[in-house]
């Protein structure tokens, strides 16, 4: 017997990630004024914290959860921090970038042009998730990029 139903869903890509957050529901008005998310939809748990929702960014969608301890399920705040971060390109960098802070946003890393060839950010949104926000602007060598980073200084500890 062979299904009608696609394997991947219509809209989404092969990883699609989702975050947890300590309210999803501030989490997506603020992902709408930083980065115009628009919200597809949102699902309530019995305790009225959103138990799943999803919102799109450009061409992509990112799913959202509400914190349940009970379930496993901490937001960066409570962690304390995260070791995962979002790449985010879009068509102007500076438009973006500047959107984002005027949202509440921190900015980790200011921006500037890289030598991987994008115009690049790093920032915080106010729930712990770190944003990276790139324009590509040149398509450097793969030479050109090992070289730039071999010329880079060592951390400092």
């Amino acid at each position: 017997m062979t299904s009608s139903v696609k394997p991947i869903p219509e809209g989404m890509h092969t990883i699609t990630p989702q975050i947890v957050c300590a309210n999803a529901a501030q989490a997506i008005e603020f992902y709408a004024k930083a980065f115009g998310a628009i919200e597809l939809f949102r699902m309530p748990g019995p305790s009225g914290k959103l138990a799943h929702a999803q919102i799109k960014i450009g061409d992509s969608v990112l799913m959202l959860t509400d914190e349940s301890p009970e379930c496993g399920s901490s937001g960066p705040k409570t962690l304390k921090g995260t070791p995962v971060s979002l790449y985010v390109y879009v068509e102007d960098a500076d438009k973006a970038f500047d959107r984002a802070v005027s949202a509440g946003a921190t900015v980790m890393m200011p921006l500037a042009d890289m030598f991987w060839g994008d115009r690049w950010a790093l920032v915080e949104d106010p729930f712990g998730h770190r944003w990276h926000i790139a324009t590509r602007t040149r398509e450097p060598s793969m030479e050109e990029m090992q070289k730039a980073m071999a010329e880079m200084p060592a951390p400092q500890s």
